[in-house]
């Protein structure tokens, strides 16, 4: 670790070329720097897919450098709270996950003595939150000592800044300019205010009132000048961020919410697009069951949120079925229940339950007035695309509702007596009532399992970022994207999906349906639609989830008197075939030496939302992390790597075996082209 004062700092650039090195010096007027870092993979996230990024890149040998926004690794089960495992039932049963994935399952066994300490009913696997973070952070040193890889772990870090630069025939990020906080003396420490209240300050340069800022610069390792001519990058940045970040601060590429309806996208409920209707986020939080009925206060906003709030279908009205649903600990002594068919203990003193409900804690805007990501347009006009004007391109006031409602679904949920979904004609099917189960107590404190002192999750959990657009290839003139034809189990030739299609745009989805047989029904064959996902040649990763949507809501505010969700954006939802992760996917455009894992790889709003759970996030980072180390070793681009396609390069075909040999699956067992029929996958 090099900590040069600003008047040194030409010796700790030394790595990036002479030409680049004024854009580096400006970028670092507005606070002299405190640490200027070298590493030959720069992760920006410290989630599950930064994490598994690491994992890999640190067994390598590598030297890594990983920010996180919060103080905590492992992103959605940990700092943002869902520390409940989504997982498909076959691909659990065949244990089939990547290495690092399984390593965290096992350390979660041994750590409980079992794997679901919560007898939750919606995973095999549920923990406490904080827990999840102390077993990866733990798995990521063991990885540094095993592979004698190095880690520089940056908690509480935004990127601020990328300084990119022309190199070969295309641009290169030549330096990260990050911004690390810490409380001030005398003040209360991280964690103890919401997100809302903190995120513009921890984006600023200055020191405040709350937070002590140290400038860091992460550059490449240093190589020599003959090193650095004969190497076509040197080091990468991966973009492992929860919204894509430095997918937006780069400005290359990307779709945002709704896809226009398409042959691609038969199910999008926009015939335009709709960059504003992302799917909800969510702040979980945790709540213990007591023996004795607690004092339960009102929350001061909570009169505006209480219209939204629902169990949302009368199979589901029932307190102890929901609590149980995520239940991250429990006493074992609940009494065995059966409700609809799902089996489940109730409530027990002593029990913990952390919630991430639908119609309770998320919030899902869909308005250009309140949508949480902003858009590049949105960007540019608040200045986050000058330099130095990045501030994390989300909206403050939209997070700052997402945790009001939030506090004020644990207050229904304890105290509430309307729901917003049921009947209120006794005579209708759709009638339950909503009773209060006072003996509940809200959790907070920053030993609690969520880690704060005002008990929601350190981010809120998001289940949709900004996706990037790939580079033009074969098959793909306008950039490679993943969509809802290449994994969706639907049947998209349902006369019902396909009344809004062209015959033109019908023709064309029917032979994206038939993979081989495209051919033919273009020139007029009766269509046979296959039964699987798209094969890749290039694919590095795999996932496998039902498409399950939050989408955002019609009207503004999302949490307006009877509000609805937006008309069709749950038509493209059902289950899906087990799916690959292409390489293409993970290649922005303009930036040869930047990755994209995680949520914002190249997915349409259809796919995003089976291409978003735990697995899949670990997979895509394996890749990444892989994808890295052997571009370094080898000296060639990943972009350079799919150029061939659909000819496979010699590239892929040593990556994916490296992959496979280090168990990190590329494909599912018995998913070849040669098995045009998945239906055992369920």
């Amino acid at each position: 670790m090099m900590q040069k004062p600003l008047t040194f700092l030409c010796l700790g650039l030394v790595a990036i070329e002479l030409s680049y090195l004024p854009s580096v010096l400006a970028a670092t007027q507005t606070k002299p720097v405190d640490n200027t870092i070298g590493c030959d993979i720069m992760v920006a996230g410290g989630g599950l897919s930064g994490t598994a990024t690491a994992y890999e890149g640190l067994l390598a040998g590598k030297s890594v450098c990983m920010t996180e926004i919060t103080d905590w690794v492992g992103g959605q089960i940990s700092a943002q709270g869902v520390s409940a495992l989504d997982e498909r039932p076959t691909q659990r049963a065949k244990n089939y996950f990547p290495r690092g994935y399984l390593e965290f399952r096992q350390q979660v066994k041994d750590y409980y003595g079992k794997l679901n300490s919560g007898y939750c009913w919606v995973s095999e696997a549920c923990f406490l939150p904080k827990d999840a973070h102390k077993l990866l952070y733990g798995m990521l040193k063991t990885a540094e000592r095993k592979g004698k890889g190095k880690l520089y772990w940056y908690p509480n870090t935004v990127v601020k800044e990328l300084v990119v630069g022309k190199k070969n025939e295309g641009q290169q990020i030549n330096a990260v300019v990050a911004i690390q906080h810490q409380s001030q003396p005398g003040t209360p420490p991280i964690n103890t205010e919401p997100l809302s209240k903190t995120i513009e300050d921890a984006y600023g340069y200055q020191d405040s009132p709350k937070f002590q800022k140290r400038k860091i610069i992460f550059i490449p390792t240093y190589k020599t000048p003959k090193q650095q001519a004969a190497t076509p990058a040197n080091w990468y940045v991966v973009d492992a961020t929860e919204t894509g970040e430095l997918v937006g601060l780069a400005d290359v590429p990307y779709r945002l919410g709704l896809d226009p309806r398409s042959a691609d996208e038969p199910s999008s409920a926009s015939t335009t697009g709709d960059p504003y209707c992302t799917q909800g986020f969510t702040y979980p939080f945790a709540m213990e069951t007591t023996a004795t009925p607690q004092l339960q206060v009102e929350p001061v906003n909570y009169q505006q949120y209480s219209p939204y709030y629902s169990y949302e279908l009368k199979r589901l009205a029932d307190f102890g079925l929901v609590y149980s649903y995520r239940r991250i600990y429990s006493s074992g002594t609940g009494k065995p229940t059966k409700i609809g068919g799902i089996n489940f203990t109730a409530p027990a003193v002593g029990d913990i339950s952390m919630q991430n409900w639908t119609w309770g804690n998320d919030y899902r805007p869909g308005s250009a007035q309140d949508n949480l990501i902003l858009d590049r347009s949105q960007l540019k006009l608040s200045g986050q695309l000058a330099a130095g004007g990045w501030m994390g391109g989300l909206r403050a006031d939209t997070l700052r509702k997402g945790e009001e409602n939030a506090q004020g679904f644990y207050y229904w949920l304890v105290a509430g007596k309307t729901d917003s979904r049921a009947n209120p004609d006794p005579a209708s099917p759709n009638y339950w009532v909503k009773t209060p189960n006072p003996n509940q107590r809200y959790i907070s404190g920053l030993d609690s399992p969520m880690g704060t002192a005002h008990g929601l999750s350190k981010y809120p959990y998001i289940r949709e970022g900004r996706r990037i657009i790939g580079r033009p290839s074969y098959g793909y003139k306008d950039g490679f994207t993943i969509a809802e034809v290449d994994m969706s189990r639907n049947n998209l030739l349902d006369p019902q999906r396909t009344a809004n299609l062209s015959p033109t745009e019908l023709r064309q989805l029917q032979a994206n349906l038939s993979g081989v047989k495209a051919i033919d029904v273009l020139t007029g064959d009766k269509p046979t639609p296959r039964k699987r996902s798209t094969l890749y040649a290039d694919t590095v990763g795999i996932g496998h989830y039902a498409i399950d949507f939050h989408p955002c809501m019609q009207n503004n505010p999302p949490e307006a008197p009877n509000n609805s969700e937006r008309a069709g954006a749950r038509q493209g939802e059902g289950q899906a075939y087990p799916f690959q992760i292409p390489l293409r996917a993970m290649i922005p455009q303009k930036i040869d030496n930047m990755l994209v894992a995680g949520k914002s790889i190249a997915t349409s709003h259809v796919a995003a939302a089976a291409y978003r759970i735990h697995s899949f996030e670990w997979s895509a980072g394996a890749a990444a992390g892989t994808t890295a180390v052997y571009a370094l070793e080898k000296g060639i681009t990943p972009a350079q790597m799919v150029e061939p396609l659909p000819d496979r390069s010699i590239a892929i075909i040593e990556l994916r075996k490296r992959l496979e040999a280090n168990n990190n699956p590329t494909s599912f067992p018995n998913t070849s082209i040669f098995n045009n029929n998945w239906q055992d996958w369920k």
